[in-house]
């Protein structure tokens, strides 16, 4: 459970890191409470809420050391040929692609340039899964696909990128100039804004900034909200933290349950040996020393155990690694270890306390 919480925790980050750096974002709706979780009724204004070309012009000119960029996002249908999916429309600009870090590599062709989204041309990059989907083994590059009637041409392909925890699957997106997609949708509101900041210390200031700047343009507070991915990755990974404990803690059950064993095993073996211990004492063992030996045997018996249960966690962290994020850490190898160990000394003392308070004079008559 451990290993499946530190995995997912690791490629969740690997995912914000993924999708680029120094990025403030500005979205519909309260997404955050006062306190920095997630708010449980901040999607009040997120259908409704929506920004203009106006918002972008503001925070480019009141925001310094910035970069501004839009982007909106519809529901579509691609064809091509026989083959239809629907997918995910996202309507942006030359540097979406750049400081999303979503541009293509160099065998994956490009990202449009200013000059195609002024000129409305009819271009389109996409995602690494949707043109899987679509084209299969066929190179899609300079291919023509239709969106809501309209043919487009392929000039990139993203590389694999994933999704993000409770996210869309951004592999599934395809990126067309914001103008062409205006035109496409019928509209031109702006659903997210992204920030992106040169220097990271500015990226607090820049929030605070944004905010006012928004609230100035006549936006009521609860309508949007603004964030960096540290806060957005900081909420998420407090839910998986939570969600770990919980499953941990259900998993704690089997350690009562083993512990119990390991004393039911303990009293077998005290009755089984009770002449051993009467032989013992008689010969001048102390209560200590016979207490001793069958804690000794107790911790033994857990700590094999753990060992055997560490192997196979092991074994089922590998095997469950290339479907989930799994990922085996040394303090979880110790926690799993300690634990063993500690289920041992608790639930051998009763056994071993009632060894070393046999009679010796009984212990040796028993039958």
């Amino acid at each position: 459970m451990t290993s499946i919480g530190n995995g997912l925790k690791n490629y969740i980050s690997n995912q914000f890191e993924s999708l680029g750096s120094n990025l403030v974002y500005v979205a519909p709706g309260k997404i955050f409470d006062d306190k920095g979780r997630f708010s449980n009724g901040g999607g009040g204004h997120f259908i409704t809420t929506s920004f203009t070309q106006d918002d972008i012009s503001v925070l480019k000119r009141g925001l310094k050391n910035t970069i501004v960029f839009p982007a909106n996002q519809n529901p579509v249908e691609i064809k091509y040929k026989n083959t239809k999916k629907n997918t995910t429309l996202v309507g942006t600009t030359v540097e979406f692609g750049k400081y999303r870090n979503f541009l293509p590599s160099e065998n994956n062709g490009r990202w449009f340039t200013n000059e195609e989204n002024d000129k409305k041309s009819e271009v389109v990059v996409l995602g690494y899964q949707i043109a899987q989907d679509v084209f299969g083994d066929i190179n899609p590059l300079n291919k023509k696909i239709i969106i809501n009637g309209n043919n487009l041409k392929v000039i990139g392909i993203v590389d694999k990128k994933g999704s993000s925890f409770g996210g869309p699957d951004l592999d599934s997106f395809v990126f067309i100039p914001i103008k062409v997609s205006n035109r496409i949708v019928g509209n031109d509101h702006i659903q997210t804004i992204s920030i992106w900041a040169e220097n990271k210390e500015d990226i607090s200031n820049i929030k605070e900034e944004a905010k006012k700047i928004l609230l100035s343009q006549n936006y009521d507070k609860e309508a949007f909200s603004v964030f960096d991915s540290s806060q957005l990755l900081s909420s998420i990974n407090t839910i998986i933290t939570a969600l770990t404990v919980a499953l941990t803690g259900i998993a704690a059950i089997s350690l009562v349950v083993g512990g119990i064993g390991i004393m039911n095993i303990m009293l077998v073996t005290v009755s089984e040996r009770t002449k051993e211990i009467g032989l013992r004492k008689a010969i001048g063992a102390n209560p200590n020393a016979i207490l001793l030996q069958f804690l000794i045997e107790a911790v033994i018996l857990s700590c094999l155990g753990g060992l055997i249960g560490i192997l196979l966690g092991a074994l089922g962290t590998f095997a469950i690694s290339k479907f989930f994020p799994a990922q085996i850490t040394l303090s979880s190898i110790l926690l799993a270890f300690g634990v063993s160990s500690a289920v041992g000394i608790i639930f051998g003392v009763a056994p071993a306390r009632k060894a070393s308070k046999l009679s010796p004079i009984e212990a040796l008559r028993y039958e």
